[in-house]
This record gives structure tokens, sequence and C-alpha cells, in this order.
């Protein structure tokens, strides 16, 4: 069993299944490539945290556009179906804050990419969206 840090904060049962009902709608948006729609449940600026290929920290902050941007080329042109199988475990900082850790399996055209990353997520006006995003290996790409 996965021991979470003291927070100060013990989230309520509304509080987890709001922010599963989040990730729910933002898995299904990236398997449909609905970048736009993905965009929609970010506040931008955006900040990115990776490694690039050299093992150097990057750090970025990208506005909607560069997101819609970089993210169409990433997720590719659809043809092929992507689903994705992810066990998350948040830490709530407060009825607002959570720091969510993924580990996720990804696949697509017969291949499964298992993925590690975590994301900081706000909620405002009882809606929750991602707000910093960190994963390895993207560096080079910010």
């Amino acid at each position: 069993m996965i021991q979470l840090p003291e927070t100060g904060y013990a989230p309520t049962d509304e509080d987890r299944a709001s922010l599963d009902a989040w990730f729910a709608e933002y898995d299904a948006a990236s398997a449909r490539r609905d970048v736009e729609r993905m965009a929609d449940m970010a506040v931008f600026p955006l900040n990115l945290v990776s490694d690039d290929t050299a093992g150097d920290g990057r750090s970025a902050q990208w506005d909607r556009e560069r997101f819609v941007a970089v993210m169409t080329r990433v997720m590719g042109d659809g043809g092929e179906d992507i689903a994705f199988e992810s066990t998350r475990t948040p830490v709530f900082l407060s009825p607002a804050m959570a720091v969510v850790f993924t580990d996720s399996a990804m696949t697509t055209a017969g291949h499964t990419q298992h993925l590690r990353y975590a994301d900081i997520l706000v909620r405002r006006g009882g809606t929750w969206a991602f707000q910093t995003m960190l994963q390895s290996g993207w560096g080079d790409n910010l």
C-alpha cells in the first residue's frame, strides 16, 4: 500500500470522485485526439517540466496555441485508435489543489508504451484543470 504524505488536508469522497471524473473525460478526449478539448481542460500559461536527451532538466510555459500545435503533432493524425489504462495516485494539498501521479499504459497500433508522469491540477468554480505537467523525456520538445 502506498503511503501518501501528510498534507494537512483530508480529501472528501467528492474530491476524489470529481478528480476521477475529470481524468476520465481527459483520457476520452486524448483517445479521440481531441486536442482542442484537452486544451479546454487546462489553465494557461501551462507549466511543463521534463528532462532532455543530455540529461538536463527543462521547463517551459506554453500558451494555448503552442499546446494545441505541439499536441496535435505528438498525437498524430488519428489513423489508429489509442487506449489508456491508468492508475492514479492523487495527493490533495487542499480542496482546490492536487498533485496526481499516474502510471499508464498507452496502446496504439498493437504497441503498448508504459508511462509515468505527474500533473498538478487546480479546481476553480468547482471544475478541475491541469496547470503543470511533469514527465521525463520531453525536454527536447519544450
